[in-house]
């Protein structure tokens, strides 16, 4: 089959169209010919030597994908061929062919396109699996968003607004990204270019007023987070796009209100675990999926073959939402 791979013989890693064996279906799995795939930052650390994918995982790129259904493997139950899907991914999107368990396959909706559909899964359960499982946001609880505007931003304002009726705060670089942000049900908007987010939330919404923090940048908002956090609220950190040192760290705030911080990945997390966040994911949303109350949101879409000039515009931060490729 053909596939994006990594040409690293020049001074910077480039993805090429090349051949790749065709992958084979094993037990209780699916071989899917892919329609589209979707960007994620993981795709840029992977493309640069820096995110190596799980051990028994596809070395090709891509975290999702949307597709139909070539073949089955044995004791496959749930699908047959001719079944659209789509799903998450350990590796291998950005190719012609994949394979994926069936407990993490989602039967489509009809009325998405395929370019819809995968732009779902990476941002959808990561977001839900941070404010719903790991977070516990509650019904009615303030919860700020920061990076609002990227792929798991604009799906946690989602979740959150139409799950739990949460009031919602983010924090974006640009108007036109906090209007977006807005669009999507957030209250409180924060262009942390000119405005401190603590700031802002103390003199809106009160001191000590936050339950839930959405976190990918990472040091530089430590402190700023610790202020705003009400009472037994929860910081759940999903990347460190902005440093992972903090400089003057006091655990008082942490004891004081009861805190609790967690971290997590998605990728490297076994099958059972991501089929149960599929599970209960699917059965939580797929109805506002089809009646258009949740969308995924779709900055752009690039033929495969100008996967560099989509990986640029990532690189770049001029995404609002997902990143999308097709025709392969």
């Amino acid at each position: 089959m053909k596939a994006l791979l990594v040409d690293n013989s020049g001074d910077n890693p480039v993805m090429v169209i090349g051949e790749h064996p065709d992958p084979e279906p094993a037990d209780k799995e699916l071989l899917v010919k892919i329609e589209a795939t979707a960007l994620n930052r993981a795709d840029l650390l992977q493309k640069t030597g820096k995110y190596p994918p799980p051990v028994g995982e596809s070395p090709i790129l891509g975290l999702e994908m949307a597709g139909v259904v070539e073949s089955v493997g044995d004791g496959v139950t749930k699908f047959e061929k001719g079944d659209p899907v789509f799903g998450l991914l350990g590796g291998g999107g950005y190719a012609e062919y994949c394979t994926i368990h069936e407990d993490l396959a989602m039967p489509m909706p009809e009325a998405f396109s395929f370019e819809e559909a995968a732009a779902i899964p990476e941002v959808f359960l990561t977001a839900f699996q941070a404010v719903i499982w790991l977070a516990e946001l509650d019904e009615g609880e303030t919860i700020l968003i920061h990076a609002g505007a990227s792929g798991v931003g604009t799906a946690a304002i989602q979740l959150a607004e139409l799950l739990r009726n949460a009031r919602i705060a983010v924090t974006a670089g640009s108007d036109e990204k906090l209007e977006l942000c807005r669009s999507l049900g957030a209250r409180l908007l924060i262009n942390y270019k000119r405005q401190n987010h603590s700031d802002i939330i103390e003199a809106e919404l009160g001191k000590n007023s936050v339950n839930v923090i959405i976190d990918f940048v990472g040091s530089p908002y430590w402190h700023d987070n610790l202020k705003v956090m009400a009472m037994d609220s929860r910081l759940v950190y999903l990347a460190m796009l902005g440093g992972a040192t903090v400089e003057n760290m006091s655990i008082v705030p942490i004891l004081r209100k009861r805190l609790t911080i967690k971290g997590s990945t998605l990728r490297n997390r076994n099958t059972a675990y991501k089929a149960r966040l599929t599970k209960e994911f699917y059965s939580n949303t797929i109805n506002l999926f089809k009646n258009v109350k949740l969308s995924p949101v779709i900055d752009s879409v690039y033929d495969w073959k100008d996967v560099e000039k989509a990986h640029s515009r990532m690189e770049n931060n001029q995404n609002a939402g997902k990143i999308v490729l097709n025709g392969m």
